[in-house]
């Protein structure tokens, strides 16, 4: 079961990767086309600068959550760390704890409420004529990315300090 769960995390992780450097390609891409049509054709392209936008949009949300996979957030772990030892794993359980929360609050259940709103009043961007829900769901999957590592790393911490007690007693 948990070689099973690992496995599953190491897929779900890759792939959340794989999505991010895919639409970072298609943002370059789209970015140095934009650029090119205006300065050497003189004209650009009407959707390049919309296109960059969106795409800029699932870059920036789904790093964050490859960001928090990696625990490579800033915020996060600096206060945490400036924690003595014996309250630096009691901190972290607190912090993921309202990160997850947060994430579920505003990003899942806000981002998929913003999700059905513009999907339901057919919002169209206006160049590449998208509906902007589409754009928006970036919102509650970057959100549940950072819940469920959330709980991943909460588990992870108080395994930890069971054995750090397990230690402690045996020792």
């Amino acid at each position: 079961m948990l070689k099973a769960i690992i496995k599953l995390k190491r897929w779900l992780v890759k792939g959340l990767e794989l999505t991010v450097i895919l639409v970072t390609g298609i943002l370059v891409i789209d970015v140095v086309w934009g650029v090119f049509t205006r300065y050497v054709l003189g004209h650009q392209s009407p959707w390049t600068e919309e296109l960059a936008r969106l795409l800029l949009i699932w870059v920036s949300l789904l790093g964050a959550s490859i960001g928090f996979i990696r625990k490579s957030h800033l915020g996060v772990d600096y206060f945490v760390n400036k924690l003595n030892e014996r309250w630096r794993d009691i901190g972290q359980i607190i912090v993921y704890l309202l990160v997850a929360i947060f994430a579920y609050f505003v990003l899942i259940y806000g981002g998929s409420r913003l999700v059905s709103s513009a999907l339901r009043n057919s919002q169209p961007t206006p160049a590449l004529n998208l509906q902007m829900g589409y754009v928006y769901l970036a919102v509650p999957i970057s959100g549940f990315f950072i819940v469920i590592f959330s709980i991943e790393n909460i588990i992870e911490t108080v395994n930890s300090l069971l054995n750090k007690k397990t230690a402690t007693s045996k020792g």
